[in-house]
């Protein structure tokens, strides 16, 4: 049986690039929970994000620039025996820590992420949503803007975040699922629509689809990733 961790610390992991107009919000919607640290890992920001989070008195640390590189960083100096990741345009709701840590009190799960909602009222952002919230409970697999939260103890034996370029959150949840079940909790957390905005909600919808069919049939990260910059999409 599960040790009981209603009282467990949460460490969340925050991971930067120029995030000076999000990392205050993302932070303040944590300020409700008990028993956590956050951990701002900053891959070398040019604005005033570090500034910022410091005033916050959160932790901040450097390290290379990428996503999952950050991630594992953070993860490294966590003190918290639950991990959650999240993105700095990422907002959580309230309640999130008692809901993760009741999650992760049964017996077969190993991890969990929220449901997503985007912060546009746009209907076509409805229309992902419903797709997300159906690919993430059919598949098991939530992605990073849905702030995923595993044990240190389980994500130390996945070896952590795989330090690829991009599909870091997708080859995660790849790992996760052979060691046991994971749970979407019904409470979404709210994230910023830039990335949909930017180029159009279907063009953006249908990249992602191509790049997880990429991914599987073998195309190299890099590669994926060169699509990304070439679309100038804002991604670590």
């Amino acid at each position: 049986m599960k040790q009981n961790i209603t009282q467990t610390p949460i460490s969340i992991i925050i991971p930067t690039l120029n995030e000076a107009g999000n990392i205050s919000g993302a932070i303040a919607s944590t300020q409700t929970s008990a028993n956590i640290e956050i951990i701002v890992v900053d891959g070398g920001s040019s604005d005033d994000t570090i500034a910022i989070a410091q005033s916050m008195g959160v932790k901040v640390i450097s390290s290379s620039p990428g996503r999952a590189v950050q991630m594992n960083a953070g993860a490294a100096v966590a003190s918290g025996e639950i991990l959650l990741f999240l993105h700095a345009d990422t907002r959580l709701s309230v309640g999130f820590d008692g809901q993760i840590r009741q999650v992760l009190s049964q017996t077969t799960t190993v991890a969990g992420a929220f449901d997503l909602q985007i912060d546009a009222s746009n209907f076509s952002l409805r229309l992902v949503e419903w797709g997300v919230k159906w690919r993430s409970r059919f598949f098991q697999m939530p992605y990073g803007d849905q702030a995923i939260f595993v044990t240190k103890k389980i994500f130390q034996q996945i070896g952590g975040f795989p330090e690829l370029p991009i599909m870091e959150d997708f080859e995660l949840m790849q790992r996760l699922k052979s060691t046991g079940r994971i749970v979407i909790i019904n409470t979404p957390v709210i994230t910023s629509p830039r990335r949909w905005l930017q180029k159009g909600v279907l063009q953006t919808t249908l990249l992602n689809q191509i790049v997880v069919i990429a991914y599987l049939l073998g195309v190299s990260p890099q590669r994926i990733r060169s699509w990304y910059r070439r679309e100038k999409f804002k991604r670590i």
